[in-house]
């Protein structure tokens, strides 16, 4: 009796384990682990996961299968193998980390059908009948949309009605039409002969293909030939050609020409840095590299190296780049390097092009992924090599279930593949820095510039001096000028802001009345472009009002400042300049990103405008001049990597200026220019913010020197909320040893979120061997009242968000 153990698609505590199905004779030898199944659970149908195929089982009854999703596996061994050890290490569901490793398109969706059963027909109502019009199913959803949902209740507990679970698969692979010829070209020569003068186009088509007897896709033959549709089905028709459907690959870059780029040749401390990662290619063995060099050190040209040394050995590489800076810049360099072995897979692609993509991978048709977080997961089987760009970026750590992080994944991947993992950045995280000097990780530096060039000279502006001195506009005086003189001598210029939108919020001058979000606890920000307040956490919007509602004056105006306002302010003040705005509103569009970036490379404007996202990865030989217009946003913030995360930004972003033969500058404008975080990113002296930062992080017990466990807890009533945190908080300490620090419960710093109730408790700890044990625990305890009250427990390990 051959038997499958399968995870089956129904993320609860009770279901989070292995369920024995039989597998029908028919399907005996087909089934393997690492399939996607459909199988009975309960009354309805449901997606599973197959994790093993054995012979006998300890339980007697067992449901048969119903049948396979797919005809090979979708994970391999060690995706199962890993998908184990995330259900540990994230504290989530199997099925959960099972999920996360295929693309969206593969999720299975449920379609409800409520069916008639034949010997019941006669009994049920007219009414019933005429709503299914004759027909013996009708979709759950036809059912709800419609008028007699009660009815329809009514005659499923009465026996007339079955409701059915159907799993969907919403898979379209694209296809096309292609036409080929079937008999030979003397024969179809002959053919062509005998049609008369009507069907010259028939004729046409038929000498086409003597002359061409491959297929051909249908469009092309029409364009070809300028023949209609109906002529090729007229000879369909008379079995001279066949049609047929043939599978494609969507393909995101298929209009784009990449140009063969040749390996350049390395400065000594590219070749220092490259040699033992080689080495470690070529022996086969797991080593985790820092990368840590300047911006502009060239660590893409090392990080290109060393993949040509594992495509060499036949084996496979996987380089993560954070969203925000997977820019066409990035792709196109990997493209015109490795071509057609390239796969990319990130958030700009259609849910189509996404699967294409690891369609690819999974057939073994290229040997590098470039994508953002989740292209960790990549089917490869043979990984030479796993690199993470930019390895400080927090959009690396997942945070919805299961909350991962790319870097601890990468890493227990590279230790099974036996294979270095190299993370790169000019600004290192503190904890991976600290590793690296411990020698846990090894570290190799590059401390120049590409071509020797220095670099940017920076200077930081006092906005308070600014102020007493009548300059109430956004920019300084010295930013000014250097814009003006940028404008003169036809050079580029980086202009950033650490926000989106028109205004920060909308305040009545009167009264002092900050308008909020009904459902959280923040302030509404003021989009100019459709003249809306949005709420950028539950998505609430709303008019912007005229008069305030709280005392009724005129007086209601914008405060703070985004990127909308500072590009009409340009405008005002610099007519002549043409900007390119880039945020998440004039990027939301396919393909947009690329195209504002291809115009700004072209010359077609002067000055680049944007948030966060202009930070990374861009290298325009014409940018001279790099400025921030508001380098305080994110040090205020209730976080104690805040001071780390403005330094890493304000570095990364004057990496932006200068790198070819112009000389660059940057200003940094701010209201606190004495902050160590500010006027270390300016001398750009990452050492010295390190040792700086980590005499705090001791003081205060957070990482490198300790971990960290943060509980948060939410629910609609704010008493409920906490109490729960309370007892949670009670319980830990009387389990956990004296050596943690236990903080909470407190109120979030976001303490209402979509309307529900927010509140923490913090765990430092350096060794703990029971804390997960305790954690899991927990979650067990408040399971039942999770899924009957709307309780949510949610537990981050590591968490990058203290949010």
């Amino acid at each position: 009796m051959n038997i499958a153990t399968v995870i089956v698609d129904v993320p609860a505590k009770q279901t989070d384990r292995e369920f024995d199905y039989r597998i029908p004779d028919k399907w005996t030898n087909i089934i393997q682990p690492g399939m996607r199944v459909i199988v009975p659970f309960g009354p309805r149908m449901v997606q599973g996961f197959v994790v093993g195929v054995k012979d006998h089982s300890e339980w007697n009854k067992l449901r048969n299968m119903k049948e396979p999703m797919d005809l090979e596996p979708v994970l391999n061994e060690e995706l199962l193998q890993l998908a184990d050890w995330m259900t540990r290490e994230a504290m989530c569901f199997k099925i959960t980390a099972l999920q996360a490793m295929l693309p969206a398109a593969m999720k299975a969706k449920y379609e409800k059908v409520l069916n008639i059963i034949e010997e019941k027909k006669g009994e049920l109502s007219p009414v019933v009948l005429a709503a299914m019009g004759h027909r013996s199913s009708i979709t759950w959803k036809e059912v709800v949309e419609g008028e007699h949902g009660a009815l329809f209740q009514k005659e499923v507990q009465q026996g007339h009605l079955e409701l059915v679970y159907y799993v969907k698969n919403k898979l379209n692979k694209k296809t096309i039409k292609v036409i080929r010829p079937l008999h030979t070209g003397e024969k179809l020569a002959e053919i062509a002969l005998t049609f008369t003068g009507n069907a010259k186009k028939q004729r046409e088509v038929l000498q086409y293909f003597c002359a061409h007897p491959e297929p051909i896709s249908l469009k092309e033959l029409l364009e070809v030939t300028h023949a209609s549709n109906g002529t090729v089905k007229a000879l369909v028709k008379k079995q001279l050609l066949a049609e047929e459907n043939q599978e494609v690959y969507r393909n995101p870059y298929e209009n784009r020409i990449f140009e063969r780029s040749e390996p350049l040749s390395l400065t000594t401390e590219q070749a220092l840095a490259l040699h033992p990662i080689q080495e470690n290619i070529r022996n086969k063995e797991h080593e985790v590299f820092l990368l840590y060099g300047v911006t502009g050190s060239g660590k893409t040209e090392v990080y290109l190296q060393a993949i040509a040394s594992v495509i060499e050995k036949g084996e496979e590489a996987i380089m993560l780049v954070p969203e925000i800076s997977l820019t066409p810049q990035t792709v196109k360099r990997f493209k015109e390097r490795f071509g057609e072995q390239v796969a990319v897979m990130h958030s700009g692609l259609s849910i189509g092009e996404k699967y294409d993509e690891w369609r690819k991978i999974h057939r073994k048709e290229v040997k590098v992924v470039v994508g953002a977080r989740s292209a960790i997961f990549a089917p490869f089987e043979h990984l030479g090599l796993i690199i993470i760009d930019e390895e400080h970026e927090a959009s690396y750590k997942q945070e919805e279930t299961p909350r991962y992080h790319a870097r601890d994944v990468a890493i227990e991947r590279a230790k099974s593949h036996r294979c270095p993992v190299i993370l790169g950045s000019a600004t290192p995280t503190l904890e991976s820095f600290a590793r690296a000097q411990k020698g846990v990780y090894k570290l190799l530096t590059m401390s120049r510039r590409m071509n020797e060039s220095a670099l940017p000279a920076v200077e930081i502006i006092d906005m308070r001096e600014e102020l007493r001195n009548g300059n109430r506009s956004m920019f300084s005086e010295m930013l000014l000028t250097k814009l003006t003189d940028r404008l003169e001598k036809r050079e580029q210029t980086v202009l950033m802001l650490n926000k989106r939108g028109h205004s920060s919020f909308v305040m009545c001058r009167s009264c002092g009345y900050v308008i909020h979000c009904p459902n959280c606890d923040i302030s509404l920000t003021y989009h100019r472009f459709n003249d809306i307040m949005k709420c950028h956490y539950c998505g609430h919007e709303e008019g912007m009002p005229n008069v305030c509602p709280e005392c009724e004056s005129e007086h209601i105006r914008f405060f703070g400042t985004g990127t909308q306002k500072v590009e009409e302010e340009l405008a005002k003040i610099l007519p002549e300049a043409r900007v390119i705005r880039m945020d998440v509103d004039t990027t939301s569009k396919k393909g947009s990103h690329e195209r504002l970036l291809n115009a700004f490379g072209e010359g077609k404007a002067d000055i680049l405008l944007g948030t966060q996202m202009i930070a990374k990865g861009l290298d325009f030989p014409n940018i001279t001049l790099v400025g921030v217009l508001s380098a305080d946003t994110m040090l205020h913030l209730p976080d104690f990597r805040s001071s780390e995360k403005t330094f890493q930004l304000l570095t990364q972003v004057s990496g932006r200026a200068g790198r070819h033969d112009l000389p660059g500058e940057v200003v940094i404008q701010t209201y606190t220019p004495e902050h160590y975080s500010i006027e270390l990113a300016a001398l750009q002296h990452y050492d010295s913010f390190y040792e700086r930062e980590m005499l705090i992080r001791r003081q205060s017990h957070y990482p490198p020197y300790f971990y960290l466990v943060l509980i948060t807890v939410s629910h609609e009533d704010v008493m409920k909320t906490v109490a729960t945190t309370e007892k949670i908080t009670h319980y830990l300490r009387m389990q956990l040893s004296p050596h943690s620090i236990i903080l909470g419960p407190v109120a979030s710093p976001l303490s209402r979120i979509n309307n529900r109730y927010r509140y923490q408790c913090l765990i430092k700890y350096k060794r703990e061997p029971q804390l997960h044990h305790h954690l899991h625990t927990i979650l067990e305890h408040y399971q039942q009242e999770s899924i009957q009250h709307h309780l949510t427990i949610s537990i981050d390990l590591n968490p990058q968000i203290m949010m």
